[in-house]
């Protein structure tokens, strides 16, 4: 098996779930939708580039090794947006607020984000695939456009770090290439004794606990359209 890794690590994270009504939750982990998102900004390729999205995400599959979920932050928001208006076309933020006063309503959400998490994603190449991992490596390296975790307000707080491995099993790539992290003294982070893996397709050295049926398969960027998929799950104490 051969693998890109590479880390995610910040002070805020939201790692976006379906969504109903006012309250937008975010995941414990990185999904399918949120790394092709990150992997396609550092190659450039844009949100509303349909053939470009599309390639990436027959190229590639992902695994994801956790560390820590991070701490739960609920935050409230009011937006003011213009009422429902077909005769109106928007195309800035700017825009929407340029309207009239008495013709903005507010609207009341509230946004998950996670704390301090800490993440290891493995990127695997599918058979047929338009990119190398020499490649995706230097894109990750010098992203075209800023990567973040989820959302811009959440930017990275440690070097994406990619590295190439080579190993029999997805738990063997992981500890071949296992995370640095330091906090603002310049310490070495503690990595917990248990850490949460969840894949697609075969993991090779890990043995499937659960599986999940997460609704973050990208079919359409541009109409913000998600389909299920699966994902195997394992909880897995490592010692040392």
């Amino acid at each position: 098996m051969e693998a890109l890794i590479f880390q995610l690590y910040g002070p805020l994270a939201s790692w976006g779930a379906p969504a109903v009504g006012e309250t937008r939750p975010s995941s414990d982990h990185p999904g399918r939708a949120a790394l092709l998102g990150l992997l396609a900004a550092a190659l450039g390729i844009r949100r509303d580039d349909g053939p470009g999205q599309q390639a990436l995400a027959s190229s590639v599959r992902f695994a994801v090794k956790q560390f820590s979920a991070g701490r739960l932050m609920r935050d409230y928001h009011t937006v003011q947006v213009p009422g429902r208006d077909k005769k109106a076309r928007y195309f800035t933020r700017k825009d929407e607020l340029a309207v009239p006063k008495d013709k903005l309503n507010t609207v009341l959400s509230s946004r998950e984000y996670r704390q301090d998490g800490l993440w290891q994603v493995a990127v695997l190449l599918n058979e047929h695939s338009d990119w190398n991992l020499d490649e995706l490596q230097t894109a990750l390296k010098t992203p075209v456009f800023t990567p973040y975790l989820g959302r811009k307000a959440c930017p990275l707080a440690a070097p994406l770090a990619p590295k190439k491995v080579q190993a029999n099993g997805l738990r063997e790539a992981f500890a071949s290439a296992p995370p640095r992290i330091c906090d603002q003294h310049g310490r070495w982070l503690h990595l917990p004794d248990s850490v949460d893996f969840y894949w697609e397709d075969h993991a090779g050295d890990i043995a499937v606990q659960d599986t999940r049926q997460p609704s973050d398969d990208v079919i359409s960027r541009e109409r913000w359209q998600f389909g299920s998929r699966q994902e195997h799950h394992a909880r897995i104490r490592e010692e040392g």
